[in-house]
């Protein structure tokens, strides 16, 4: 059998060996949280500002967009996530569906998804560090608070709160969890802030025109990218965080009913939140000033003379912000985790702790994000990350259709709704989202790919254990 078409059982979880496999321990309380954890973040206390430069008021229809992609490919890792409760998530089910040689290229593509997340969140957490200690009159040396590419030499704060989350990691998976639903409140409970101080200052005539640059995603004179769809593709961001729950689909204690509320609820939450946040954003000031803040909500609201809330969502950026990292370094550490107990990485990657936590992976992780927020921009980060969740999407959304018609006989305890609809739409939706991203990003893509297949075939395709199968 060729190596392109090794692939895992459906059921490999039960020939794991007991030394790596992780400790069931979290509920769906903890699955919405660790989704809306990492949904609510980066996204929406940055990019909105980001995302109003590219579209102007019609950032609101282009998160809709993304809520919408979104939805799609939920039901369909919910679909997947309760058929292979197994870490790993779209790469564990690649492997079982569609073979290694795909898996790989999908695990690899997850370290932009997930790692390089965790980057861009340290990154926006650092600009509001930086933005509130500017407000207590206290500066940072600009060289430590920014990387080469701005003018710095690093972005110190970035690598600290990184440094921060991968200890608390380290200490387990349920004492994580517990930390995150905390986090979770305190951010929810800002953007309540934000809404109701901006509420009453909404004026109509900002949202004319609603669509200034058209929907299609094109350069102007300038070579700034424009468009509701360009705006699209780097608030798209913002909706990471739901594929991460299934990444703890093992460690689930009832994966069954608990994955598909954890996946769907925090989607369905999340969309309606960014969309009443970028409408208030929009319609409370002019998008041309607040595009260019590095703390968007919290400019608008001193703007609008509510210098104390400005500061309070400064401050709940700070504490809150954390969270993603936290989720998103978690989805990274079991994805890296499961390659390895595959053969496809070195098998000390998944080696665990006392306490049932891989702290060897959980650490490497750790200094890798570091590195990456330490030396890069937002958006470039972003954007990048942005095609390794698409590739993941298109990959899970063919495994549903594929395992529809080989395992038509296998139970399903949640069913993708209209799947021959809704799957496909995922696949469509996702190949426009990854067309409209800047050229420079799909370049830098395939490159980060091409790089990962070297390393498959020099190490990963020979250790894996399923080479045994061949002939």
């Amino acid at each position: 059998m060729s190596f392109i078409s090794r692939r895992k059982p459906l059921d490999s979880l039960a020939t794991v060996e007991d030394s790596r496999r992780l400790k069931k321990s979290l509920a769906w309380p903890h699955l919405v949280a660790l989704g809306i954890g990492a949904i609510i973040g980066t996204g929406i206390y940055t990019l909105t500002g980001i995302g109003a430069e590219r579209a102007g008021p019609s950032v609101v229809l282009a998160f809709a967009a993304c809520g919408v992609l979104c939805l799609c490919a939920s039901l369909a890792y919910a679909e997947m996530a309760t058929m292979l409760p197994a870490a790993g998530s779209a790469y564990t089910y690649t492997y079982s569906v569609l073979g290694e040689g795909l898996a790989w290229f999908v695990g690899w593509s997850l370290v932009l998804e997930y790692a390089v997340t965790c980057s861009a969140v340290a990154v926006g957490w650092s600009g509001y560090m930086n933005g509130l200690l500017a407000g207590f009159r206290i500066h940072l040396p600009a060289l430590l608070i920014s990387g080469p590419s701005n003018g710095g030499i690093v972005n110190l704060p970035a690598i600290l709160i990184t440094l921060v989350v991968t200890a608390l990691l380290a200490r387990g998976t349920k004492e994580s969890a517990t930390v995150n639903i905390v986090l979770v409140a305190i951010k929810m409970v800002a953007l309540a802030i934000f809404v109701l101080l901006t509420i009453t200052a909404l004026s109509p005539e900002r949202f004319e025109p609603f669509m200034p640059y058209g929907f299609v995603s094109h350069s102007d004179e300038g070579g700034h990218v424009r468009g509701v769809m360009a705006a699209a593709a780097i608030v798209f961001f913002a909706f990471f965080g739901f594929d991460a729950v299934s990444t703890s689909a093992e460690e689930v204690k009832n994966p069954k009913r608990d994955l598909t509320i954890g996946i769907i609820g925090s989607m369905v939450i999340c969309t309606l939140i960014y969309m009443v946040v970028a409408a208030c954003a929009v319609g409370a000031w002019p998008y041309q000033e607040f595009s260019g803040s590095g703390e968007p909500l919290a400019f608008i609201l001193r703007s609008l003379g509510h210098p104390v809330a400005a500061v309070l969502i400064g401050v709940a950026a700070i504490i809150a912000l954390p969270s993603v990292i936290l989720v998103m370094m978690f989805g990274q550490t079991r994805v890296f985790f499961v390659m390895s107990r595959d053969g496809l990485l070195p098998r000390k990657l998944s080696q665990l702790s006392g306490n049932h936590t891989p702290v060897f992976v959980t650490l490497l992780t750790g200094g890798f994000v570091a590195f990456i927020a330490g030396f890069f921009k937002l958006d470039e980060i972003a954007e990048l990350s942005n095609a390794g969740t698409l590739t993941a999407f298109i990959a899970v959304s063919l495994c549903v259709m594929v395992l529809r018609v080989t395992h038509p006989e296998k139970e399903r305890v949640f069913r993708c709704p209209w799947v021959w609809l809704v799957a496909p739409a995922a696949v469509a939706g996702c190949l426009y989202f990854m067309a409209s991203l800047p050229v420079a990003t799909v370049l830098r893509f395939f490159a980060w790919n091409l790089f990962g297949i070297v390393i498959y075939l020099a190490y990963g395709r020979r250790r894996s254990l399923l080479k045994t199968l061949d002939p």
